[in-house]
């Protein structure tokens, strides 16, 4: 905090509350201990609240974006947009009232930090956890939602597939009575793990995976209380959001897979990109590939029932033969597989084409032996198609992740290519990157 200060001389206050020790020590902030105050001293106990009246549109959150396709975006967002679309799902997708007790498993570096802090606004309590979700075990979060009477509970598709993974059951273990609705988000949550959900957490509850991302700081489908659950499906597109699938002429598709746009503005469109006053930057990340329609990067379908499916997203997309295939498709078979911790695939340059390679991260005590390697590629065609087989399978230690846990297929790609990363600073551990250069099973 002293080197961040250092820097940030436009900083006139710094309020220090006590967490790790009962009296924190100011003076390691060195020069900046002259700005700083604990809490108690902060303002004037019993004076009036004095609310600011500002533009709809003033400044509310700089949020970056991930960083899994690049340098992360530098998004600003306005106060009255932000509010509108968080009510709207909050009340209605959600079906938040003042009684319920939400809970989203997050850090302040995640747009859901955002998300949920705006839930005060519809009355209800909201309830906050620091900490590993696996610690002092996988019970963790399920008994704290138990003590909590939690009533909406969210998290990642990560978790619960970790938690699919572990040999704790919450249904078995806890009382969640009051829990009425599970949300999932962060990466497409896979049909096992819909299974895995209403056998081992709660057989009644609203289970809604949604998506949006940081971009909207909201989301473009999630969920509905009034519809139906269907297996490994978002339950609809967002009220008020112009949601379409684009084929690359820019046709609406149905039934069909292809590029997630938002056809018409929409309340919480970012205000622009911080240090961009012309919005070039803006207009090239959404609006180029489509003009005047809002080009997500997403690889989904609209389903039968008017749900929702993500495969991944567009610059992930594997390209063999021209056959294009999204890589949440192949990660639903292999980690259904109990030796396969996680996966990662990556399409690889070769002979005039691309083949898929395919990287996993083994659980303890599973080795990639050539019957494990048999039993991955016939998973892979059962559940999918011949197409979506590896030609190469590699096991490797571990995959380069965003701070905010995501895997970063496109920094892998460009590192078995030989090609620079232009998001090393966005990763938690760079260094993970090192387990895929100069691979010997890659040269042939």
């Amino acid at each position: 905090m002293a080197e961040v200060l250092a820097q940030l001389t436009a900083v006139e206050r710094v309020v220090v509350i006590p967490y790790l020790g009962r009296e924190p020590q100011l003076a390691a902030l060195g020069a900046a201990a002259a700005r700083t105050a604990l809490w108690q001293e902060f303002g004037t106990r019993g004076a009036a609240v004095e609310f600011r009246a500002l533009p709809f549109n003033h400044p509310l959150y700089i949020l970056y974006s991930s960083g899994t396709t690049g340098v992360p975006k530098c998004i600003a967002h306005g106060a009255g947009g932000t509010l509108l679309q968080h009510q709207k799902e909050h009340l209605l997708h959600t079906d938040l009232k003042r009684s319920d007790r939400l809970f989203y498993f997050t850090t302040c570096g995640w747009m859901m930090w955002n998300w949920l802090m705006s839930a005060l606004a519809t009355g209800a309590t909201v309830v906050l956890y620091d900490g590993s979700p696996f610690y002092p075990g996988a019970a963790a979060l399920w008994r704290m939602a138990e003590e909590e009477r939690v009533t909406v509970f969210g998290t990642s598709a990560k978790y619960l597939s970790s938690l699919q993974k572990s040999d704790f059951v919450p249904a078995a273990s806890v009382d969640l009575s009051a829990l009425r609705t599970v949300l999932s988000t962060g990466s497409p949550l896979l049909p096992e793990g819909f299974d895995h959900v209403y056998r081992a957490v709660k057989s009644d509850v609203q289970l809604a995976s949604i998506s949006g991302g940081t971009d909207i700081v909201s989301c473009f489908a999630l969920g509905c209380p009034l519809r139906p659950v269907y297996r490994g499906e978002i339950q609809c597109r967002g009220l008020g959001m112009a949601v379409d699938i684009f084929d690359d002429a820019g046709h609406p598709l149905r039934g069909t897979r292809g590029e997630l746009v938002c056809t018409a503005p929409f309340p919480s469109m970012p205000l622009g990109f911080w240090n961009d006053p012309q919005g070039l930057k803006y207009r090239a990340a959404y609006f180029e590939r489509f003009p005047g329609v809002w080009h997500h990067g997403d690889y989904a379908a609209i389903t039968e029932h008017d749900g929702l499916i993500i495969y991944g997203r567009s610059d992930a997309v594997l390209n063999p033969g021209g056959v294009r295939i999204g890589t949440a498709e192949l990660y639903s078979a292999v980690e259904s597989l109990p030796q396969i911790a996680e996966a990662l695939a990556v399409a690889q340059d070769w002979n005039g084409d691309v083949r898929v390679v395919l990287f996993v991260r083994l659980q303890g005590g599973a080795q990639l032996d050539e019957p494990l390697k048999k039993e991955i590629r016939a998973t892979i065609r059962s559940q999918t198609t011949a197409r979506h087989v590896p030609a190469k399978i590699i096991a490797v230690p571990d995959f380069p992740r965003t701070l905010s846990g995501k895997l970063t297929e496109l920094a892998v790609r460009n590192v078995i290519h030989g090609l620079p990363v232009k998001n090393l600073d966005a990763l938690a551990n760079p260094g993970a990157l090192e387990h895929f250069r100069d691979l010997p099973d890659l040269a042939s």
